[in-house]
């Protein structure tokens, strides 16, 4: 079995299901119930006891590599933000780290260290060790330290570009002076696209985009220059100034991959296009607009995949958590996710999609655009210029006899009819709204002309979410001060955040938030203090209290209320509450809550 970056094989370690069970047991890492519980669910699935305490949120993927480096007595290494060199780096050529997952960290006489996700590769250990002519010792890592170090084989963006305009700028502009600029026909622009400087120069921006785990590309034409930026984790940074004669090329060659008309320069155009790197498939989703020195070219990036990923990993705990299983195993009704663009809504609805992917349900979505591609589901792709819009594809989904329905984006009224009925009519319906809060979800419903009555009879679950940055390894600890938490308690019920923390055993009962540690990026750390991002939730459950309040026309605040009462935490009490378990920060939180 391949084993690429951020997964596990889990089955080529000699390490029995007994041994882990034991293990965990006997740490107290969880409880014997819990552990006998996944037991029996990977003897009736044939699959590994790990697998399944995975798939469950118990444990993450490292955390399993750490166990099983414990029961085999293999040193575990930890590589994270360590900066390795770049000699002993290059011992192992850079395609077979990443095929394999092995990096040489450390060279001492005649014996090279290397770090892997699975010692049990002997075919590449054997490789490596007949090219270097060392002796190897093998050390477990976990996949944040395989990536960080994978990442150091790749040349810094300014260093590559520096090096690639140096060599072909010359070339691009004697190639784009040829041409006129408003008049060039389609094929002279697509014979600009092909030329070589230009096709190295959009394959490295792509490259660093993915490698950057950037969420966009913005490629933005200013008065005498290109400036290229990347969103990283939510925020904009700059990336690379180029020379203002490499605008047009850049286009042509965007335009070229994403099937757009090239002579087209005074009118948007949306495309797409998919690359691998290394074995992973990430799709862009191109929007060019004309601006008064150019044309901007806007690209999404799109993991292809999304396995890995569970409801718990997302970020969901708790009484949410449970309100969402419960309501996934319902045969009927509606799940709804709200949120604004980019609060990671379509990531939350495919984590849904790939817990009810089984063998005995048919399950059909209608989207624009399709942004994950899943195994065994119907994805069709909205195209309203041929008459194929979210309320004609489901009318069309319903006679398709699905078990389950997944709506990408309820717009409009016709939308939001046949999303209801769909749901009462023998399916379970997953979709999205543009609403700030869960609650606010009910009058926007109402604002379409979908009756009270429907509303309170198919939706069981109302998300709200936002994405807020993770904090790295480098951060400093800190407690909040009086002022500190008054100033907080004004905005947030603090207690009630308390309270769950204490249910959950994130803190003790007797802990209280004077001696509740916080975190904040480390001194001199910048943006390194941040790495990914986690998702912030409130997850209203539409129970018979709420129903009344529906019928009744109730605001907004009343149902939050009332949803309080009955145990939600708001995105920002379960953005507080992420940050006392260290994993963001409170600034970050407020400032993510309040845009």
């Amino acid at each position: 079995m391949t084993v690429s970056c951020g997964t596990i094989s889990l089955n080529r370690m000699h390490v029995e299901d007994s041994q882990i069970k034991n293990f965990i047991i006997d740490a107290g890492l969880i409880s014997q119930s819990e552990v006998e519980e996944a037991e029996k669910e990977a003897k009736s699935k044939k699959k590994p006891i790990s697998e399944i305490l995975v798939a469950k949120g118990k444990f993450s993927e490292d955390d399993i590599r750490r166990v099983q480096a414990y029961i085999l007595g293999i040193p575990f290494i930890n590589l994270k933000g360590q900066v390795l060199n770049r000699d002993i780096l290059n011992l192992i050529p850079e395609p077979i780290a990443r095929k394999h997952n092995i990096v040489a960290f450390a060279k001492k006489d005649d014996v090279l260290e290397v770090a892997m996700l699975d010692t049990d590769d002997l075919q590449a250990l054997n490789s490596i060790k007949k090219k270097v002519g060392l002796k190897i010792l093998s050390r477990l890592t976990d996949s944040e330290s395989m990536r960080s170090v994978l990442i150091q084989y790749q040349k810094n963006l300014k260093d590559e570009f520096g090096d690639l305009i140096k060599n072909d700028s010359d070339e691009i502009k004697t190639i784009t002076e040829k041409l006129p600029n408003e008049n060039t026909s389609e094929g002279d622009l697509k014979k600009l696209a092909e030329e070589l400087p230009v096709v190295r120069i959009v394959d490295t921006l792509l490259k660093h985009a993915i490698i950057q785990n950037s969420s966009d590309i913005h490629i933005e034409p200013l008065e005498d220059q290109i400036l290229v930026r990347y969103r990283i984790d939510g925020i904009l940074h700059d990336a690379m100034i180029l020379p203002k004669h490499i605008g047009y090329s850049l286009a042509a060659r965007i335009k070229v991959l994403s099937n757009l008309r090239l002579d087209e320069k005074r009118l948007p155009q949306d495309g797409r296009f998919k690359i691998d790197m290394n074995g992973e498939k990430v799709s862009f989703r191109v929007s060019t607009l004309p601006v008064y020195y150019g044309e901007k070219v806007v690209m999404r990036l799109l993991r292809e995949s999304v396995s890995g990923f569970t409801l718990e990993s997302l970020g969901f705990h708790g009484q949410g958590l449970e309100l969402l299983h419960k309501a996934l195993q319902h045969t009927t009704g509606m799940v709804l996710t709200t949120g604004p663009t980019g609060s990671g809504k379509s990531t939350t609805l495919y984590t849904m999609l790939d817990i009810l992917n089984t063998a005995d349900v048919n399950i059909s979505t209608i989207e624009d655009p399709v942004e994950y591609q899943m195994k065994r589901i119907n994805q069709t792709q909205v195209k309203p210029d041929i008459g194929l819009t979210f309320a004609s594809g489901l009318r069309t989904l319903v006679r398709q006899d699905p078990d389950i329905i997944m709506v990408g984006e309820i717009r409009d009224n016709e939308t939001a009819s046949l999303a209801i009925n769909a749901s009462l009519t023998g399916h379970l319906v997953l979709s999205t709204l543009h609403t700030n809060s869960a609650a606010g979800a009910v009058p926007r419903l109402i604002d379409m002309k979908v009756e009270p009555f429907l509303i309170v009879s198919t939706i069981d679950v109302i998300i709200a979410q936002r994405l807020v940055r993770k904090l790295s390894d480098k951060k400093e600890k800190y407690y909040l001060s009086k002022a500190e938490a008054e100033s907080i308690s004004k905005v947030v019920n603090l207690d009630h955040v308390l309270d769950v923390l204490r249910e959950e055993k994130i803190v003790s009962k007797k802990d209280d938030w004077e001696n509740i540690p916080f975190f904040k990026p480390g001194k001199g750390t910048g943006e390194e203090g941040f790495k990914g991002r986690i998702g912030i939730y409130e997850v209203l459950n539409v129970s018979t209290a709420i129903k009344d309040l529906i019928i009744k026309g109730a605001t907004t605040e009343d149902m939050e209320l009332q949803a309080k009462k009955e145990g939600m935490l708001t995105m920002l009490e379960d953005g507080i509450f992420k940050a006392a378990q260290g994993l963001t920060t409170i600034e970050e939180v407020l400032r993510v809550v309040s845009e």
